[in-house]
């Protein structure tokens, strides 16, 4: 299938693709294609790890001189849900309203498509001379992420792929395209506790110890005092609590254990390790006589924060002059690929307005789509000047 390279029929083209993680469904083959016929060299690469599906990726360049530009992405999505309950089929591309209606649309076909769209356009009008233009793509950021961009990074190392800047097209805008540009990104970290107690008749508490009674202490000290207070570039850390489980269906029996689950979103004056060691001590402050366990689950979302200098100024900058909006720096948010790629090179996170990702009937203004094209084809022509 031959492909025209403007970011709108190249986007509905990817919405088409049914790629729910870990399925590629034809994207990368498409994108390959694409970039293949206006000079770029492509490598699909497939990643596997026992316990994990394996998961198809795509790196492509064109160019061999420094300074490189990465664009990365996935074109994985989350499942549509009900497909009944959207206007149109989640997998059609249909335009209407002055929309492209479907999953992926926002988060994150619609961004990809763009940065290939000028990115083409960008060779066509002044070959590849003074630089290098890169993109890495993968299908598995919906995902548990383990056989997808960070592998990737990691054999593009190998083979002596070097990158300058990055710009990821996650959906940063919250309400209209030049809203916010991400330089960085909070941490992440799932921590379960399970305290034990003894079983027992509620008409004799004596002979019973509660273990709900111990554990809502314990989790009200985990909040009881901030973590901190922010940073110059980022809010405070939070945790939340996420589940308390007893599984207890009797009315008259003193549970003999219960469990919670929290999640803490960190900034960048914590790391997992020292995080969880703050969170060993505050519980270990107010468990009195109860016994519990706590675990952490493995992460691999450390907080990071690309510096604002001259890269993040000359984003800003074409986005300013697309849009006539300055947009905001920020930190907020979850997780994204840039954890990964931010030890390879710096890396700002820019898309399309985030308002319907992952929602029923995602779509995205067809204007706002030619607008991102534009603000891409403004970086290269100043990052390349």
């Amino acid at each position: 299938m031959t492909l025209s390279p403007d970011a709108l029929t190249l986007c509905r083209a990817l919405i088409q693709c049914p790629s729910v993680t870990p399925a590629d469904a034809g994207a990368l083959g498409l994108i390959e294609e694409t970039l293949a016929q206006s000079g770029f060299s492509t490598s699909r690469v497939i990643f596997s790890e026992s316990g994990w599906p394996d998961i198809d990726n795509l790196y492509a360049r064109i160019g061999s001189q420094a300074p490189c530009l990465v664009f990365a992405g996935h074109t994985d999505v989350v499942p549509p849900g009900d497909a009944s309950k959207w206007r149109f089929n989640p997998f059609s591309a249909e335009i209407a309203d002055g929309m492209i209606w479907g999953r992926g649309a926002s988060d994150m076909k619609g961004a990809v498509a763009a940065a290939i769209a000028a990115s083409i356009a960008f060779v066509k009008a002044n070959g590849m001379k003074n630089g290098s233009i890169a993109f890495l793509l993968t299908g598995d950021e919906e995902g548990p992420a383990v056989n997808g961009t960070a592998k990737l990074l990691d054999w593009a190392k190998a083979r002596g792929e070097h990158f300058d800047h990055c710009v990821l097209g996650e959906p940063t805008n919250p309400d209209a395209i030049g809203d916010m540009i991400k330089i960085g990104r909070r941490g992440s970290l799932t921590g379960r506790l399970t305290v034990h107690g003894r079983q027992g008749h509620v008409g004799y508490p004596h002979l019973a110890d509660n273990p709900v009674h111990h554990i809502v202490r314990m989790l009200g000290a985990l909040r009881a005092a901030p973590l901190d207070a922010g940073t110059a570039h980022f809010d405070a850390s939070n945790l939340e609590v996420t589940t308390i489980d007893v599984g207890n269906s009797a009315t008259n029996v003193v549970p003999g254990e219960a469990k919670a689950t929290f999640n803490i979103r960190f900034n960048d004056l914590w790391t997992p390790a020292n995080l969880e060691a703050e969170i060993r001590q505050r519980l270990s402050k107010v468990a009195g006589e109860a016994r519990f366990d706590l675990t952490f689950d493995p992460t691999n979302a450390v907080a990071f924060l690309t510096e604002p200098g001259d890269f993040t100024q000359l984003v800003a900058a074409a986005v300013e002059v697309e849009t006539g909006r300055r947009p905001t720096l920020s930190t907020s948010g979850g997780t994204s690929d840039a954890r990964f790629i931010k030890s390879y090179c710096p890396v700002v996170e820019f898309g399309l307005v985030g308002k319907t990702m992952h929602a029923v009937d995602e779509r995205i203004s067809i204007g706002e789509l030619e607008t991102l094209t534009a603000i891409y084809r403004r970086i290269l022509d100043a990052y390349f000047a």
